[in-house]
């Protein structure tokens, strides 16, 4: 959620706490407090005795807090499809569409959030200066606890832990950290004694010619990163557009990609041909049902991705059953329990 991540600028920030035109800005008085939360920012936040409404910044917070607390959630940054709906509890997939305070597109103003009468307004990402002065910003002007908790994915773990002390779901919050600690401990430490020159050159290929990546430490390449030497880790961090050319002169040894259209294309391309990872068949399509396994957005829902993603590359440390590590994710998780058939579906990207 750097800026070059989330494309958020100075005025945007301040546009947002702008009132529309033609009405005064409402303030919320200052919520009545049962206890105080420090946030990633080092920030005291005043938090109800009870939360019962929760309003998410971003996509990143709607996705942990419905992983953790679904009936707390107001509602979604943008509405979902039916499709979605199915690996997700139908009731509170199906929640409005309430726009988003932060990234680009933000579309939810100060009379939007009021309206709500959320209990708290949870951010999930860069803690930065930028995100601090939004978060105090919003926090002051609304009178609603506003909490900034760190979006990096080695960082998942903690933001479990405190999401559940801010809504005093604890055991809930620590279930789901352990979990958490425990993918990236076991995944981390089989591939310990692989030197990162031995390790695979990945490229992350997005949009429909796959000539959009991820530059070195971007929050879209996090998990591959951890796992592989990101090709594109000459370029600064965040996405930016290549050229073909470039990508032969990487020469990576695999392909992920999030989009279908270039992963259908790709296998058959010319132009692609000479790149190593389409020669040799190693261009992998990422499941994104309900949400991206590699990014997009960038939330809990890569914690999947991981183990998906370090089968593909070490399948001789790999021997677990992918089938069986989704369903037992979704259903800790997303609070579905897929069949074996919508699991296929969801593996091979065609969900």
């Amino acid at each position: 959620m750097h800026l070059s991540r989330r494309s958020l600028l100075a005025g945007a920030g301040a546009a947002l706490l702008a009132p529309r035109c033609g009405h005064a800005q409402a303030v919320q008085a200052p919520v009545a407090s049962g206890r105080t939360v420090n946030d990633s920012a080092g920030r005291v936040v005043p938090v109800p005795a009870k939360v019962t409404r929760v309003f998410p910044a971003g996509p990143p917070a709607a996705i942990l807090l419905y992983t953790l607390a679904p009936d707390l959630l107001i509602g979604w940054p943008r509405a979902h499809r039916a499709d979605e709906c199915v690996y997700m509890l139908p009731d509170v997939c199906m929640r409005p569409a309430v726009g988003r305070i932060t990234g680009r597109g933000n579309t939810a103003n100060l009379e939007t959030v009021l309206a709500l009468k959320p209990d708290l307004i949870l951010d999930i990402g860069s803690v930065n200066d930028t995100y601090i002065s939004l978060a105090d910003r919003v926090q002051q002007q609304t009178g609603i606890p506003y909490a900034l908790l760190d979006g990096r994915f080695d960082r998942t773990t903690d933001a479990y832990t405190a999401l559940g002390r801010l809504i005093g779901r604890e055991a809930a919050g620590a279930a789901h950290a352990d979990y958490c600690n425990k993918t990236l401990a076991t995944i981390t430490s089989r591939i310990a004694d692989v030197p990162r020159e031995r390790r695979p050159r990945l490229y992350y290929a997005r949009g429909p010619r796959g000539l959009q990546t991820g530059g070195k430490g971007s929050i879209n390449v996090e998990t591959a990163e951890l796992l592989a030497r990101n090709v594109a880790d000459e370029l600064p961090g965040g996405l930016a557009n290549v050229s073909l050319e470039q990508v032969l002169l990487w020469d990576p040894d695999v392909i992920v990609t999030i989009d279908r259209d270039f992963a259908a294309s790709v296998r058959n391309d010319p132009t692609w041909r000479p790149v190593r990872a389409v020669r040799e068949g190693r261009v992998f399509l990422s499941p994104s049902a309900p949400f991206g396994w590699i990014d997009f957005p960038p939330s809990v829902n890569r914690m999947i991705g991981l183990w998906w993603l370090a089968k593909i590359l070490y399948p001789e440390k790999f021997a677990e059953d992918m089938t069986a590590l989704t369903r037992d994710f979704y259903s800790k998780f997303y609070h579905v329990t897929p069949t074996d058939a919508q699991i296929a579906q969801i593996l091979t990207g065609a969900a």
